[in-house]
């Protein structure tokens, strides 16, 4: 069998389909860092007024880093799986009982 010739691997649909969802999660990344910058003013902001970081706020940070995360394994090829919209939101595991300090 022969190698298919670069006009041929230029002329699948599929990649270029995945070049737009790419383009479209790149944009999401950079609305996600504004909302982790604002996420972590509040938390820091609340920290110093209260003593201890907004137990209500844990859960969802946790599941926007996961959701990063999964963004960042679709970019770089490592996943076919899109994340959010395309899958549902990434849940959390309630690890932040240690933080009620």
């Amino acid at each position: 069998m022969t190698e298919p010739t670069l006009k041929e691997k230029l002329s699948v649909k599929e990649k270029w389909i995945r070049l737009i969802f790419m383009i479209f999660f790149v944009l999401v990344t950079f609305l996600t860092r504004i909302l982790i910058w604002v996420i972590a003013a509040f938390q820091f902001i609340y920290t110093m007024l209260v003593g201890k970081p907004a137990k209500t706020l844990l859960p969802f940070s946790e599941s926007l880093s996961k959701y990063i995360y999964q963004i960042m394994e679709y970019l770089t090829y490592v996943s076919e799986q899109k994340p959010f919209p395309f899958e549902a939101w990434p849940t959390t595991k309630e690890k932040h009982k240690k933080i009620e300090k």
